[in-house]
């Protein structure tokens, strides 16, 4: 199969792969559409088990950015970018000063911003090659870590699905939360507020003893959260987590949590229909860290400062959103991840139009 037969890569406009033998950067950022304004999307580093398996994870990521940014009504397209390496041990501020090259010949075609394995300081040496860059602070139009506003959307998306799937509040639900990095600690946070009872699994024991500290949280090893009798299953690690050999492992009414390309694929939320399950898709309930990040474009475009009333817009507008793909999920009797999909790709081939 070639590159352009994959199912991933449906209709990229550019996927560029970049090397440089001095700092051993091996990247790809994919973009998948400017029709909305430039591709924003963040910057993974990851050991891949190989240069396919990044440039799938890329294809899907961009893909993903582009419904996501066109579901949270921004005036951007969807793009990201990978690079191969262990983030543990490969990390050079030269590595990142390489990798801000690479963004800069895409002269502002694509705006980068940190994910797994990328963190502000890295992309502080990327911002001396490019300016290209957000997610940073120190200055007026810092925007500061996106998590704790990508929290904030995933919390109102739960307690959203539970309303509707359960016809009751979050007091006393029991949500199982698979992966307690920024994103999901933050979310672990805000349900244990609430009320919510948790169950949480991750790779990372330093990070389970301090949210099971701080949310009375119960920790069970990390392939067993699919097992656990739960109301809610809530994905915040890696991506593919709902797949046909996990699915009929949860025992749960609703999936809806932060991590990205949640279903392995698209016939798998099919089945998560059929089996009575309200799914909230992915780059719909995430979306609250990139409407961070955009503020923080626009206002360095502008040369202003960040303005945190549009962010507090955009959140509102975003949980409305998803109400109204669940509702016409339910209302048609068809699986939500198609209802978004169809309103995604909608909204672009408008702009594209």
């Amino acid at each position: 199969m070639t590159l352009f037969d994959s199912p991933d890569f449906e209709g990229h406009e550019g996927v560029h792969a970049f090397f440089d033998e001095k700092t051993g950067l091996k990247s790809i950022i994919a973009i998948h559409s400017t029709a909305r304004g430039p591709a924003a999307g963040g910057c993974r580093m990851w050991d891949y088990s190989s240069a396919d398996a990044a440039l799938t994870d890329a294809l899907r990521l961009s893909r993903g950015m582009s419904y996501k940014n066109a579901m949270a009504d921004l005036d951007f397209g969807g793009g990201k970018a990978v690079i191969i390496g262990d983030s543990r041990s490969q990390k050079t501020p030269e590595l990142f000063e390489a990798f801000g090259r690479a963004v800069e010949s895409l002269a502002g075609r694509y705006w980068t911003a940190e994910d797994v394995g990328v963190s502000p300081a890295d992309l502080e040496s990327t911002r001396k090659t490019t300016r290209f860059v957000a997610g940073l602070e120190g200055h007026a139009a810092a925007s500061g870590d996106p998590s704790p506003v990508t929290a904030e959307g995933v919390f109102r998306g739960v307690r959203l699905c539970v309303e509707r799937a359960l016809n009751r509040d979050l007091n006393g639900v029991h949500i199982a939360i698979q992966g307690v990095g920024h994103v999901g600690a933050y979310l672990a946070e805000k349900l244990h507020a609430a009320g919510a009872v948790l169950t949480i699994a991750d790779v990372n024991q330093q990070a389970l003893n301090e949210v099971a500290a701080k949310t009375g949280a119960t920790i069970v090893p990390a392939d067993a959260i699919f097992d656990v009798e739960a109301d809610v299953f809530a994905p915040c690690a890696l991506g593919g987590a709902i797949s046909a050999a996990t699915l009929p492992r949860l025992k749960v009414k609703v999936i809806a949590g932060g991590a990205n390309n949640q279903l392995a694929d698209a016939m798998i939320g099919q089945t998560v229909f059929d089996r009575g399950i309200l799914y909230a898709p992915d780059y719909v309930i995430n979306g609250g860290g990139i409407i961070n990040v955009a503020a923080e474009i626009r206002a360095l475009e502008a040369g202003g400062a960040f303005d945190g009333a549009w962010v507090a817009g955009k959140l509102d507008r975003l949980a409305q959103t998803l109400a109204e793909v669940i509702d016409q999920s339910i209302a048609e009797k068809r699986p939500a991840n198609l209802v978004a999909d169809e309103i995604a790709r909608a909204r672009i081939a408008a702009a594209r139009g």
